[in-house]
């Protein structure tokens, strides 16, 4: 007797799908953000880094909805990328993925920033005074100082975007094969009667798929941080 159901593999896939791309596809943007916030002072940053926090505070549902009014169909971006470059969200996979960045990126953000603040800035001071250029300082001694926390801000990113819903669902919504990812599969499966087994082995593969990543994210932290102490 097979362990899963076709449907239930098919929302364990695109929920691994949806979670790799939201992660992967967010990560420049995460890092460029986290350095921003980091490194520089200007007027209106404590108000871009409130912008950037605010998906953790507010309702899920909300956020969704923000973005169905921006990139649906309709909506004041989407339907420009529809109708010049021919990319639709709304109610496909990729928009699963833009809900699913958008709630974790905060998390990768805030982690990146962090790992950036513990930095040694005399390095990259020292290299800028040997006439190295921003972008080889950033390459050759930021990046890779940095490099243990940007990979837990991309774990953290993926495994918040495995179990984001409701900002989800609201702007996709739960279409199997396309748009059902686990959380949503859960959800359909607990208005079904009987349905007890198929909510338990969903739930046990989220946990599983969750935790793997943040303890993979903490061994890579480890590592790298023993060798820089070494």
């Amino acid at each position: 007797m097979a362990w899963f159901t076709p449907e239930e593999l098919t929302a364990i896939g695109l929920s691994l799908k949806v979670a790799t791309a939201a992660a992967l596809a967010s990560l420049p943007f995460g890092v460029a953000m986290g350095w921003l916030l980091s490194r520089k002072q200007f007027p209106g940053k404590l108000l871009l880094d409130a912008l950037v926090h605010l998906p953790l505070v507010l309702p899920p549902v909300v956020t969704g909805l923000v973005l169905l009014i921006l990139f649906g169909s309709q909506g004041w971006i989407g339907a420009f990328l529809d109708r010049h470059f021919g990319i639709v969200f709304a109610f496909r996979w990729t928009g699963a993925a833009l809900a699913c960045a958008v709630m974790g990126f905060p998390l990768m953000v805030r982690t990146i920033r962090l790992s950036l603040d513990a930095t040694d800035r005399r390095l990259e001071q020292a290299a800028a005074t040997l006439g190295a250029a921003p972008w080889k300082v950033f390459l050759s001694i930021t990046l890779p100082l940095a490099w243990p926390g940007i990979v837990a801000g991309a774990a953290l990113a993926f495994a918040k975007a495995l179990g984001e819903f409701g900002a989800t669902i609201t702007f996709v919504s739960s279409i199997p094969g396309e748009t059902e990812t686990l959380s949503s599969a859960i959800w359909g499966l607990m208005q079904v009667p009987g349905a007890e087994s198929g909510i338990w082995r969903l739930a046990a593969v989220a946990l599983a798929i969750s935790l793997g990543a943040l303890v993979f994210s903490e061994w890579l932290v480890r590592r790298y941080g023993a060798q820089y102490k070494d």
